[in-house]
């Protein structure tokens, strides 16, 4: 049975990402409680725009994958519809524009409920932070020198899903800055760019084929995998030096309960070396920093 259009269209979405795009308002959300300054509408449009970026940077990721080449038959990844003939290339660009639109949207009323338009500077540099978000999330794989392409992928992951998220969403509740949050923003950021590491340790053998230089293509397999280890040691110690110099108490501690899933995470990607079995591990790799934050969050307000 052939999918209906409107199944294709929300594959090509690939909603099991969105859970990720969601981790880092969800942590600002909670720091931002832990502050006494819970604003449920900024957190909420902050979570719309953060899903309407994801959904951007995929739909973008589908469109210039398959432009530049690295969307191919020897691709391990799941098949994507403008490779496969089932959304044609101009209809995606159209998708593009249109979610870049909602983006922009949704991120101007997001700004606006939180500072008015009377701070006309702070209004003006979230104005261009959600710009570069906007940019950062087309031109990962699209236009025409994509970052994605020489290895920049996981440094604007870490700036956009954990420092921007995390600090953005605390910030348009707190009203301040409180710089030791930049310390739980690169634990969320970091685990994101494990999810990253494991799609491109993925990719590897097709990636270099289309020139695609992602951070596993420079490190080969093996490092690759020492730098994912890397990632999840450095996520668990920036959340422990955050509880070691907030002095929130033995609550703040909650995280260590994820830390047998860090622990398999980092084991199972170390040991498989077949890249269809690293599928499964995009979604637990997710998952996973979803759960981190949940459980960390949790633990600031106790």
């Amino acid at each position: 049975m052939q999918p209906n259009k409107t199944h294709i269209w929300i594959e090509a979405m690939r909603p099991r990402t969105l859970p990720l795009a969601l981790a880092s308002i969800i942590l600002g959300g909670f720091l931002g409680a832990a502050a006494g300054a819970f604003d449920w509408v900024a957190v909420v449009l902050a979570g719309v725009t953060a899903v309407f970026l994801q959904i951007l940077s995929n739909l973008a990721n589908d469109y210039g994958d398959s432009v530049h080449g690295a969307d191919h038959v020897e691709r391990a990844g799941p098949k994507r519809a403008v490779q496969t003939g089932q959304i044609s290339a101009a209809a995606m660009k159209r998708a593009v524009i249109l979610f870049a639109a909602l983006s922009v949207a949704s991120g101007l009323a997001l700004i606006v409920w939180s500072l008015g338009t009377s701070a006309l500077w702070l209004f003006l540099g979230f104005g261009l932070l959600g710009g570069a978000a906007v940019w950062a999330a087309i031109n990962y794989t699209a236009g025409s020198n994509p970052y994605g392409y020489a290895g920049l992928g996981d440094l604007f992951v870490l700036i956009f899903f954990g420092w921007a998220g995390v600090m953005g969403t605390y910030f348009l509740q707190t009203g301040r800055f409180d710089w030791l949050v930049m310390l739980p923003a690169t634990s969320c950021g970091l685990l994101a760019v494990a999810v990253l590491n494991v799609n491109n340790i993925r990719d590897i053998e097709s990636d270099a084929k289309a020139g695609k230089i992602s951070i596993p293509v420079r490190l080969g397999p093996a490092r690759a995998r020492i730098y994912h280890w890397a990632l999840l040691g450095t996520a668990v110690l920036t959340a422990a030096l955050y509880v070691i110099l907030n002095g929130r108490g033995p609550g703040g501690w909650l995280f260590v309960l994820v830390l047998p899933l860090i622990w398999g995470n980092g084991t199972a990607v170390a040991r498989t070396t077949d890249p269809l079995l690293l599928n499964p591990l995009l979604k637990k790799t997710s998952l996973m920093t979803l759960a981190f934050v949940i459980v960390f969050g949790i633990g600031q307000l106790l």
